[in-house]
């Protein structure tokens, strides 16, 4: 494989430890890799060189997995995307993700993992995109229990939404304060409870 076509790779995990190991994996086979700790900082390297091929773990800090791809599928549409997580997905096309391929941790080889990014890369640009979303899904602001933070899939500002206003369940909208664009996102109950468990926690002490 030439250097100069080598497919370009973006992995995204907070293991530094995993990114390393699957670089050099991949690199011996010929693909070119950069690495990012959370969805911040792969956008960033998004915003300089997209890469033909995206590998994102979901759960991450500061920006989840889940909100990276979300933006991605809005704003980079044709890169291919493959998700790599210790979450259990049982039916991925139903899944919502922006997501070309799924492998859970621990249960792959790396042959399988490389067999299927050659198979992607063969396929652009023919590829069919995944179809754009504006759906953003939210993260915790570790620095406070009160609100939830979501990022605009248009501008790629962050803002906050009380979860006062995000306890109802289904899809809801809120509107981005930088640039107006109207938002539609899922909150998942379960994170709601994590708040109000952290909320009761810190009135006892």
């Amino acid at each position: 494989m030439m250097v100069d076509f080598a497919p370009r790779v973006l992995l995204v995990d907070d293991e530094p430890i995993l990114n390393e190991v699957l670089t050099a994996i991949l690199e011996e086979n010929g693909f070119v890799c950069r690495s990012a700790g959370d969805g911040f900082e792969a956008l960033r390297l998004l915003r300089q060189t997209p890469p033909d091929i995206l590998i994102s773990d979901l759960r991450m800090p500061n920006m989840s997995g889940f909100e990276l791809l979300a933006i991605v599928r809005r704003r980079f549409p044709q890169i291919a995307v493959i998700v790599l997580s210790g979450e259990f997905i049982v039916n991925v096309e139903a899944s919502g993700l922006l997501m070309n391929a799924f492998f859970r941790k621990g249960y792959y080889t790396p042959e399988q993992l490389i067999a299927t990014m050659h198979e992607l890369y063969s396929q652009s640009p023919i590829r069919p995109p995944l179809p754009k979303s504006s759906q953003a899904p939210l993260w915790i602001n570790r620095r406070s229990n009160e609100y939830l933070l979501a990022t605009c899939t248009e501008c790629l500002r962050s803002f906050p939404i009380d979860k006062n206003d995000s306890a109802g369940e289904g899809l809801q909208t809120a509107e981005c304060p930088s640039c107006g664009t109207t938002i539609t996102y899922a909150v998942d109950s379960s994170v709601l409870k994590m708040l109000e468990a952290y909320r009761s926690a810190a009135e006892s002490s």
